[in-house]
């Protein structure tokens, strides 16, 4: 019996030893002390919580917990998921000792910070480490080998920096690993071709650079490999065409030269194929027709050269072809028309000739094309439209010629840009069947028979444009104003005659343009329903009658061309009260009359008023009742007599005003210069609002630079103070000048300035609601981000390509975006810089760098508004990562990731493509703002700008 007795003793012992660690739950503790070294400001962790009553059933309570899976047979914690729970903080790792057999740890689109805690690589178990979308960072920690098992590696968009960790190479079961979008620099290691299992590669968006190892070739089971947005050196290796199980693969914005190789055509089983954004010459290898598989193909933004293969007609699960922005040449061959899947084919910027296939459309369901830039012959394909899904069809700049029958029953569109062409006869456009057309332009052609008579069923219509078709002809539609969307209506230089139609509603309208045709008739007094209106221009037609006050009444308008008519009657007063008044045109009419005497006005100089016979007034002559006495007859020795006492009067009003200079001296003479919509305030009035002394002479310089200040009259301003020596005083006040005389509707306004010989104070207009930087979290719908977003780009393309010279805004940030009382963005600080350049004597050389620099910025202000104030500064970064990672995150935060918002998403990413290419790395690539600004039109609260 005795035999029998240690090992029960044995037995007992280890069920007692279990009761005793099974009561003490050390899985449940280890996850409290963890959970109480982490932020969780939204308490997504709160049912972490131990009963009151201890635990004599050992049971592990964190089985119950949110995000904690335990084993179905045993209580042992073998998961932990806390993905997307708004955790922050830095990552503790003492607790992981407790979790030997953990298989899955997931942490994923948290906040957490700092270094990886080592700890992690003790959990020989785990298969899966997903710690993607968090700010990790540091060099990636070593000791990785100890994860043995591990299948999965996510590290996606954190930022980690210094080398590629060389050791993951040694995971020998490893099949998915994700080092994207961190600022791991360096070589992609050579021992990352040696992996044995591994099937997804990603390593994207990150600052790698060298040679692209060759021995990635001999990865046999990868099918997924991302290693684009980096900036490498040298060639495409061959060898990576002995990938023989890829899928997909993406080199793109790599900084890559040379040719294609053609032994990528071995990659039979590859799908899509993303080289854009590189410098890549050479021809495409026709070789690429054997890979059948073939869906995606984008080589656009190199040097290609050549013709696009025949061969690509054996493509044909083709769905995707963009060869846009190279030096291709050549016809469109027409077996690229047979290809069944095509439904987005971008060739724009190329130099191809000749017609397009004649059968392009019709057969396969094509969605986007854009042939645009190049120098097309021949008519829109008949069949275009056959697949019926035809949403965008962008063909301007080319020698198109024939009508637009083809496009008579296209419901589908939605975008139309065919300006640039010599296009004629009719415009078939059935607009009462295009329920989604928002765009069209078929300016600069050659249109007859008159604006579409239903263009009012277009509901959704926002920009139309008809301009320079000369012989158009035909009337303005009497609903044309009724479209409810509609922002942009262009139809100058089109013969058209008739009267203006009734503006019975156009609360969108932002810009009419009519001029060079032949209408006739008033301007009807309805257009005050036209509040958003900016601009209008009616110059040279028949218009008579009176400048309705409606119209001068317009709070947005900023120009008003009326010139080379018939209308009669005086200037309305109101167009004096504008503050975003810009340009007044009524020359070459029959007004009389006094021109108003408010500053916006007079600013406009002699040829905004000439060719009115009985119009008076500065800046033409004066309608003062002495000069009918000078001409009169027989008046000689009077007006020698009023010119003689004028000047004795003027030299003794001199002599007093020296003497009185001398006396008082010139150190301390103070000099108010007030603009549009700042009384006529005195120095002394001014100065006396930024300091309680009793006279100027005692008045201290202000401390900051920056300051706010209640004027006399109750009116409160921003003042900025600004330095000079004498000399440098007249070109200051100069420039100061034209900046106050400067009125656009996203640039603060200066008011005024109140100067002596060594300093200034310059009065802006205060605006109470705060900048950007302040409201850049803040949640904003779609629209308001557009219409801020566009805002912007207005503004600065006023400072590039309006204001003479051009000018930089020199410091363009979220913190010189303020917000007036509609919330609309305004300018800060714009040319401050400049004019301290001018102080200092320096010449302004450099101007075309700082322009550059202002399109850089105005890039990153896009990443920061889109993303909610996430990415600040961020062009270098989003430069780097995947365009469809950036796109995924954006969509993201504006949700627009369902499928019912694939308009909105076309639109996000309409704006992020401006984004990308205003952060370009070379300041010669980055587009003009005017050109930035045409690429933002069209977007939904926005018209063409």
């Amino acid at each position: 019996m005795e035999i029998f007795q240690w090992p029960h003793l044995n037995l007992l012992f280890s069920s007692m030893l279990i009761v005793v660690v099974l009561a003490a739950d050390p899985y449940s503790d280890a996850l409290l002390s963890f959970k109480s070294e982490i932020i969780d400001t939204f308490h997504n962790l709160d049912d972490w919580l131990e009963p009151n009553s201890g635990n004599p059933s050992g049971k592990v309570h964190a089985c119950s917990w949110s995000g904690v899976k335990c084993d179905n047979n045993s209580p042992i914690v073998i998961g932990l998921n806390l993905s997307t729970k708004k955790l922050a903080g830095k990552l503790p790792g003492k607790q992981f000792s407790v979790f030997t057999e953990l298989v899955e740890l997931n942490i994923s689109q948290n906040s957490f910070s700092g270094e990886i805690p080592v700890e992690i690589f003790n959990l020989t178990n785990l298969r899966s480490l997903d710690i993607s979308r968090n700010n990790f960072s540091g060099h990636f920690p070593g000791g990785v080998t100890g994860l043995q098992s591990l299948v999965v590696l996510d590290a996606f968009s954190n930022s980690f920096s210094g080398p590629l960790p060389v050791e993951l190479s040694k995971l020998e079961f490893l099949k998915v690993l994700n080092l994207a979008g961190s600022y791991f620099s360096g070589p992609i290691p050579s021992a990352y071709g040696f992996f044995k299992r591994l099937e997804f590669l990603h390593l994207a968006g990150n600052f790698i650079s060298g040679n692209i190892p060759p021995e990635l070739g001999n990865l046999q089971t990868v099918t997924h490999m991302e290693i684009g947005y980096n900036s490498y050196e040298g060639n495409i290796p061959w060898q990576l065409g002995n990938m023989s199980e890829l899928q997909y693969l993406d080199i793109a914005g790599s900084n890559l030269s040379g040719s294609i190789p053609k032994q990528l055509c071995n990659l039979t089983k590859l799908q899509s194929l993303f080289l854009f954004r590189n410098q890549l010459t050479g021809l495409i290898p026709w070789e690429f027709s054997r890979i059948l598989a073939l869906t995606n193909l984008d080589l656009s933004d190199n040097f290609i050269s050549g013709p696009i293969p025949e061969s690509f007609a054996d493509l044909k699960n083709l769905r995707l072809l963009s060869l846009m922005y190279n030096e291709m040449n050549g016809t469109v061959p027409d077996g690229i028309a047979e290809l069944p899947s095509l439904d987005t084919l971008f060739i724009w910027n190329n130099f191809f000739t000749g017609s397009l296939p004649r059968n392009l459309g019709k057969n396969s369901k094509l969605r986007w094309l854009d042939v645009s830039i190049n120098s097309f012959i021949g008519s829109i394909p008949p069949h275009i439209c056959a697949g019926g899904e035809l949403f965008k069809l962008i063909m301007f700049s080319n020698k198109f010629t024939g009508n637009l029958s083809p496009l008579s029953n296209c419901s589908s569109l939605v975008r139309i840009r065919l300006e640039d062409n010599s296009f004629s006869g009719e415009i078939p456009l059935t607009l009462s069947h295009l329920p989604d057309v928002s765009y069209i332009d078929l300016s600069r052609n050659k249109f007859t028979a008159g604006i579409p008579s239903d263009i009012s069923q277009a509901s959704k219509l926002q920009y139309f444009n008809v301009s320079n078709n000369p012989e158009l002809g035909g009337v303005i539609p009497e609903e044309t104003w009724s479209l409810p969307l509609l922002q942009n209506f262009s139809a100058s230089s089109c013969n058209i005659s008739g009267n203006l139609p009734p503006f019975k509603s156009c609360k969108s309208m932002l810009v009419v343009e009519l001029q060079k045709n032949n209408m006739s008739g008033v301007v009807p007094k309805s257009v005050s329903h036209c509040q958003a209106l900016e601009i209008i221009n009616l110059a040279s037609n028949q218009l008579d009658g009176h400048i309705p006050d409606e119209l001068a009444s317009l709070p947005a308008l900023s120009v008003a061309d009326l010139s080379h008519n018939n209308f009669s009657g005086s200037i309305p007063a109101e167009f004096g009260k504008s503050t975003n008044l810009l340009l007044l045109n009524v020359s070459y009419n029959d007004i009389s009359g006094a021109i108003p005497s408010e500053k916006v006005l007079q600013s406009m100089g002699r040829s905004a008023y000439v060719g009115n016979r009985e119009l008076c007034g500065a800046p033409l002559r004066s309608c003062s009742a002495s000069m009918s006495i000078f001409g009169s007859k027989g008046t000689g020795k009077l007006r020698l007599v009023l010119l003689l006492s004028a000047g004795v009067t003027i030299l003794i009003a001199a002599l007093l005003f020296w003497l009185v200079y001398l006396r008082k001296g010139n150190k301390g003479q103070w000099k108010m210069e007030s603009f549009i919509g700042l009384p006529q305030f005195t120095a002394n009035d001014v100065l006396r609002s930024f300091s309680s002394a009793d006279s100027m002479e005692e008045l201290p310089p202000l401390y900051a630079a920056v300051c706010k200040a209640v004027l006399p009259t109750g009116i409160t301003v921003l003042v900025k103070k600004i330095e000079w020596e004498p000399k440098r005083m007249k070109v200051a006040i100069e420039f100061i000048t034209q900046m106050g005389n400067t009125r656009h509707r996203n640039l603060i306004r200066l008011l005024g300035f109140c100067y002596n010989n060594h300093m200034a104070y310059m009065l802006y207009d205060y605006l109470p609601n705060g900048n950007l930087a302040e409201k850049v979290t803040m949640p904003r719908d779609w629209s308001t981000k557009c219409r801020i977003i566009t805002g912007i780009a207005r503004g600065l393309c006023f400072l590039h390509h309006d204001w003479n010279p051009a000018i930089s805004h020199g410091d363009l940030n979220s913190s010189t975006i303020v917000f007036d009382d509609n919330f609309e963005p305004r300018l800060a600080d714009f040319g401050f810089k400049y004019l301290i350049e001018l102080i200092k004597g320096r010449s302004s050389e450099a101007i075309k760098d700082e322009l550059y620099m202002d399109i850089y910025r105005f890039g990153e202000i896009i990443l920061e508004i889109l993303t909610n104030g996430r990415l600040t500064n961020g062009g270098e970064i989003v430069q780097s990562k995947p365009q469809d990672v950036v796109l995924r995150e954006i969509y993201s935060e504006n949700e627009a990731t369902d499928d019912s918002t694939n308009s909105l998403q076309d639109e996000i990413k309409q704006v992020v493509d401006v984004s990308l290419l205003c952060t370009r790395s070379r300041p010669a690539d980055r587009p003009s703002m005017k050109d930035a600004l045409k690429l933002l039109s069209g977007l939904k609260g926005q018209g063409k700008q």
